[in-house]
């Protein structure tokens, strides 16, 4: 595998928010981290995409699969020096895999795909496309919520990754997530 796309072992519960733009993953994973006094990985996506558009007015392109990849697995491992127990991560390679197919008919950088087959994270949350979509410079799938709730639900089942479906409000969600970690350990 692409040494640069490994995890760092640890023996922290890794959480992965995963699910389609827009739908609340980064406020879970903030407030989660903040509710058990641990870290959480933003996306790297975004940051490189906004820098990218600001730059060149210009949105990802399948060269940017590899760099993102790399970014993502970096502050990923910055953040489980730091963690307490449990890592919230807003998304992770395979979200960057599901959008690289989605967007580029199928097509994905190889060493992501590999680097998802060697990466493991303990429990996942699905989150439903039942909150409101906002609008953002790099948020284009409006009228495709239910087609991308599809594909990262099919990525899961794919690998057979057991995961729960988050669904209602912040408060719903979190309250769901906190019981099922509580459980876990």
């Amino acid at each position: 595998m692409e040494e640069n796309l490994k995890q760092l072992s640890s023996s922290l519960v890794k959480v992965v928010m995963f699910g389609p733009e827009s739908t609340g993953k980064t406020t879970l994973a903030k407030a989660l981290a903040e509710h058990y006094n641990t870290q959480w990985v933003p996306e790297y996506a975004r940051e490189y995409l906004e820098e990218k558009l600001k730059k060149t007015g210009e949105i990802c392109a399948p060269e940017d699969i590899y760099p993102i990849a790399l970014g993502q697995i970096k502050l990923e491992n910055q953040a489980i020096k730091k963690a307490n127990k449990f890592l919230f991560c807003d998304t992770n390679l395979l979200s960057t895999q599901v959008y690289a197919e989605a967007y580029f008919n199928g097509w994905c950088d190889e060493r992501v795909i590999i680097a998802n087959t060697k990466n493991n994270y303990d429990v996942y949350f699905l989150t439903d496309i039942d909150v409101p979509w906002k609008e953002d410079a790099l948020r284009d799938k409006p009228n495709q919520r239910q087609e991308m709730l599809d594909k990262f639900k099919e990525a899961l089942q794919h690998r057979y990754i057991t995961y729960t479906m988050l669904r209602g409000s912040n408060t719903t969600r979190m309250d769901c997530v906190i019981e099922q970690i509580n459980q876990y350990v």
